[in-house]
């Protein structure tokens, strides 16, 4: 099963859009994935409030796994996670019209942009792509 599989499974099986993106990486970022589950829990449903794409914000964490450098004083990775960021935005809204939940779903136009496994698949190639060449 490729990571793309593996994200729409764990979404299959209830974790929210930004639990099933930041799980599916943990075995390449080394992280633990409870605590993967636990920290994008609040993400889903657009923050729970059907505001940033819980894809989009799962796309965050995983850049930051990848890129900080964890240096607790003195951090030097900040700008390289705001590039690589604004990267996966822009691709993520090019290809889905927004990275707000409440539009990618159609909330107010009664016409979804994009599913929710959509938006899962989506983020876990970008990521792919990006973080990790492939």
């Amino acid at each position: 099963m490729d990571r793309k599989e593996q994200a729409i499974n764990l979404h299959k099986h209830g974790f929210n859009c930004a639990q099933s993106v930041v799980c599916s990486f943990c075995n390449v970022m080394g992280a633990d994935p409870v605590e993967a589950f636990r920290m994008s829990e609040a993400l889903g449903f657009g923050m729970g409030a059907m505001g940033t794409c819980g894809a989009v914000s799962a796309m965050a964490i995983v850049a930051g796994l990848k890129i900080s450098d964890g240096n607790l004083d003195h951090p030097g990775t900040k700008k390289e996670c705001y590039q690589m960021m604004q990267t996966l935005i822009r691709e993520f809204a090019d290809k889905n019209g927004s990275i707000i939940c409440r539009e990618i779903k159609g909330v107010d136009t009664g016409k979804p942009l994009r599913s929710c496994d959509g938006c899962i698949t989506d983020a876990v190639e970008l990521l792919d792509k990006h973080l990790l060449g492939l």
